[in-house]
């Protein structure tokens, strides 16, 4: 009777169970407010208490079995039977905790997805603006085909930037060994390693018949002598000119010590003229000032050159040749096949430790005094590209972008240096993952944009002067950083007509993009990309 019991419950507690499964399952399928999420739990307790009451009866009776099978050990059915009920029941409420088990942790997940949708609904508006804003930064996949296609269907200039910019680096930095060896005894100037600078350095020459190798050679005073900068006032353009002036320093604690040279300030002129060179002062100097012009720096270093340029190695596979030139030293090199390479040689005092110069390099000025050295942003620049080349995607366009807009340019009223100008300051605000090939024509029509919008403005900031998200790497003198913003089109403000001329050299800048970028094979799909890409602002 006891077994009967037993059983009749056993059966109750898979009846109630497989009932609670069943409207648990249904339940579950469907979204959970409240009051159901209430219901649950009241049932899943309910449960509990259930299977705990049976539980209690299960052991009462099994209790009571094994007393009546010890007292009637004499029948062996009732032991084999009490055995093989006790293995069944332990397998049974095993079973019966497993699943109560699965299902509970599978309500707590399901009431945590609930919960947990109220985070998601909040967080989904930010995940919805980065998602368009990739959208807008990719645009389509036939506008990113296509961009992909012109770049690939372009006709680039056949060079070798990097291979000839090391040559040229050797050759210059051989010339500057020798002049070393040479001099090392004199009271010229102290050449320090030059410099690469410009398009062919920065990797984006527009055309291989106009690349110029040009480096900038960092002068040192001699023994004896300093430099000193006179920095004038900037107008408003960025050509800044500045004065070196040069002053002798006494050498006598310097002589007692090592005897190497006479002082300039305390030794007689005549045992000066018998027994050591000449000072700087009376060799490349105005007055008291650096002369860098063609009558002092610039003809000296010319000079130099030629005597040097038979021990130098690279003289036995090239032809030299020096070209005329005022405030620089520029070097015509033709090999045995007729290849020929064009190097252009400036000279430059430091600002300090930054990498801001003032050096010899032409300016559009009618007239400079020779004593005048405007400032260069030339090195910084060279190295926020090349700081930008170690933060771009593996496969970023933004130089072949530079490059394609540069001989676009050609024959137009801008310069090379706006174009490079408005580039720096669109890979200082554009994410650099929207420079790869696929967002070329993209990134074109920005540039053409952001050109726009400067000429109706009539403003363009200068990259380096009042710039505060210049990168860290790059090292300004501290009055840059404090700077107002320089305009570089400050001369549109004040001029209508010459305003009117830019932009109508605007308007047939963009005929002659047009014809570039759609005159190639691919010509006969450019009306797919009438579709314009995303407004950015400045």
């Amino acid at each position: 009777r006891a077994v009967s019991a037993q059983a009749m419950a056993v059966i109750q507690f898979f009846t109630l169970l497989v009932q609670s499964i069943l409207w648990n399952a249904q339940m579950v399928g469907d979204e959970l407010d409240e009051a159901t999420r209430e219901r649950m739990q009241q049932r899943e307790e309910y449960l509990s208490r259930v299977m705990t009451r049976l539980l209690q009866e299960l052991e009462q009776g099994t209790q009571q079995l094994a007393q009546r099978t010890q007292e009637q050990s004499g029948f062996a059915w009732g032991a084999l039977l009490f055995a093989a009920l006790r293995q069944w029941q332990f397998w049974a409420v095993a079973g019966v905790l497993l699943l109560l088990f699965a299902l509970c942790c599978r309500l707590r997940k399901r009431s945590h997805e609930v919960d947990s949708s109220s985070d998601e609904e909040s967080s989904s508006s930010d995940r919805e603006q980065v998602e368009e804003e990739a959208e807008e930064d990719d645009d389509s996949d036939s506008d990113n085909d296509l961009g992909r296609l012109f770049a690939e269907h372009i006709q680039w200039p056949v060079q070798n930037l990097a291979r000839d910019c090391q040559v040229v680096k050797d050759l210059i930095d051989n010339f500057i060994l020798v002049f070393r060896q040479l001099l090392s005894n004199s009271f010229f100037p102290v050449l320090e390693p030059a410099i690469g600078l410009g398009s062919a350095f920065e990797g984006w020459s527009p055309r291989e018949e106009d690349i110029i190798y040009r480096l900038l050679v960092p002068l040192k005073p001699p023994r004896g002598h300093a430099f000193h900068l006179e920095l004038g006032n900037r107008g408003e353009t960025p050509a800044w000119y500045s004065y070196v002036r040069v002053e002798l320093e006494c050498t006598c604690m310097r002589e007692q010590l090592a005897q190497e040279m006479l002082c300039f300030l305390h030794h007689p002129v005549e045992e000066l003229r018998r027994n050591q060179g000449p000072s700087l002062l009376r060799t490349l100097c105005t007055g008291s000032y650096l002369d860098v012009q063609k009558t002092k720096t610039a003809h000296w270093f010319q000079n130099f050159v030629r005597s040097a340029w038979a021990v130098v190695p690279l003289s036995r596979r090239y032809n030299m040749k020096v070209l005329p030139s005022s405030c620089s030293c520029k070097l015509q090199l033709t090999n045995a096949s007729g290849r020929t390479l064009f190097i252009e040689m400036v000279f430059g005092v430091q600002q300090g430790n930054s990498d801001i110069f003032v050096s010899s390099q032409n300016t559009e000025a009618l007239f400079t005094p020779s004593t005048t050295w405007p400032e260069s942003y030339a090195v910084a620049e060279a190295k926020f590209f090349r700081h930008m080349a170690r933060q771009v995607p593996h496969d970023s366009f933004h130089l072949r972008c530079l490059q394609a807009y540069a001989r676009i340019l050609v024959g137009t009223g801008f310069s090379t240096y706006t174009l490079k100008t408005v580039v720096m300051h669109l890979l200082n605000t554009i994410p650099l993952s929207g420079w790869r090939r696929r967002h070329f024509l993209l990134r074109m029509e920005g540039i053409t944009r952001y050109l726009r919008c400067c000429l109706e403005e009539k403003r363009l900031d200068h990259f380096f002067l009042g710039n505060e998200r210049v990168p860290e790497e790059i090292n300004l003198p501290p009055d840059f950083q404090m700077a107002e913003p320089l305009n570089l089109f400050q001369h549109l403000v004040h001029d209508p007509d010459t305003h009117a001329e830019a932009m109508r050299e605007y308007r047939h800048l963009q005929q002659r993009k047009g014809k570039t970028l759609y005159s190639s094979p691919l010509s006969r799909v450019s009306a797919c990309s009438s579709r314009q890409p995303p407004q950015r602002g400045r």
